[in-house]
């Protein structure tokens, strides 16, 4: 659940930073880009993860299902 509102806030992060690539001082445009480059790499991780959890969900429910219908025959 933590993970949810830290994702939501590196979300916001993303769009705030955007915003200031496009309005900030050319020597400041690298320090930005760094950021927001890293702000993306965790929001990818994030959210990868989030698949590989709704991943493994999927494969136990199948599995239990299966499970159910073989101790109903």
């Amino acid at each position: 659940m933590a993970e949810q509102g830290r994702l939501a806030k590196l979300k916001q992060l993303e769009t705030e930073l955007r915003a200031s690539l496009d309005e900030a001082d050319p020597r400041s445009i690298a320090a930005i880009a760094r950021q927001y480059r890293e702000t993306i790499r965790e929001i990818d991780e994030l959210e990868k993860d989030d698949g590989d959890i709704d991943e493994i969900a999927r494969i136990l429910n199948e599995r239990q299902s299966r499970a159910d219908a073989s101790g109903r025959s």
